[in-house]
């Protein structure tokens, strides 16, 4: 079985990258590289191209310009399923039919190893059942999806994504519609997959407080261009913020984690306004 502890993890970068829809530009001569065994993060105001630069690493849009490299092989040129192989994808929405329960969902992602002549096997039920345990989800691997908490729900995704059995993880917003606990849930059993094993993450986020404290390497984006990219230290200042996000605050250390806490402002102190 080609388990989680495996060695050695895919490289994957964009080298001018421009995308588009419907000739409309949102991603311009944009070049990333992405740390092997680290948790990238990208953040960046609404419409941004955050979501957009995800899909095209993960080969589901199409460059007008640029390549996205699969260990340094164009990915548009990688028969798909080595592609699922390889790098895994959770969107921002995903939707699964109804009665389905969490082990029928999680067992979706063997399908790259499947094959006419051999469909499920010993490796396909070992995978799955590793899956539903990092995802602490065994005891609820009969239950339907609908029945699920937000976060309950969230990791069943992701434990499909493990199922996959890939290297390199692109999470598109994967917090979005869960309450602080099941966001703290789902960023920490991230955090510990990377840990464990050292896998790839990306992920998109909204919250730049949890990007700093989970981020090893933070790309900020600004009208489909990087602004800044690297340890959250180096990258979130005042300065990095009010240009990206266009909001006044105030940069300080996380007395939890030490990692940069960012305030914002209120309307009065930004307006330089003192109060009597």
């Amino acid at each position: 079985m080609d388990s989680y502890g495996s060695t050695g993890a895919p490289s994957l970068e964009a080298r001018g990258l421009t995308l588009a829809y419907d000739h409309r530009v949102v991603v311009d001569d944009l070049h990333l590289v992405l740390p092997g065994g680290r948790v990238t993060v990208v953040v960046g105001a609404n419409a941004c191209g955050k979501s957009t630069l995800l899909r095209a690493l993960a080969r589901l849009l199409a460059p007008s310009s640029g390549a996205v490299l699969l260990d340094g092989r164009d990915i548009t040129t990688v028969p798909t399923r080595r592609v699922a192989q390889v790098l895994g994808l959770l969107p921002q929405s995903p939707t699964a039919s109804d009665g389905m329960t969490v082990r029928d969902l999680v067992a979706r992602g063997r399908s790259p190893h499947q094959r006419w002549w051999q469909q499920w096997s010993r490796q396909d039920e070992e995978a799955v059942d590793e899956a539903l345990a990092l995802c602490d989800l065994t005891l609820l691997a009969d239950r339907d999806l609908d029945a699920l908490s937000g976060g309950q729900r969230q990791r069943a995704w992701i434990a499909m994504t493990l199922a996959q059995e890939t290297r390199l993880l692109l999470l598109d917003e994967p917090t979005t519609y869960l309450d602080m606990a099941h966001q703290v849930d789902v960023l920490e059993l991230v955090s510990s997959l990377n840990r464990r094993d050292g896998r790839t993450v990306v992920m998109v986020l909204h919250d730049l407080n949890q990007a700093c404290r989970y981020a090893d390497h933070l790309v900020a984006m600004k009208d489909g261009r990087i602004v800044a990219a690297g340890a959250p230290s180096e990258v979130v200042t005042e300065d990095l913020v009010r240009e990206v996000f266009g909001l006044p605050v105030h940069v300080m250390t996380d007395p939890v984690a030490g990692t940069p806490l960012v305030v914002p402002l209120p309307s009065r102190a930004a307006a330089g306004v003192v109060a009597p």
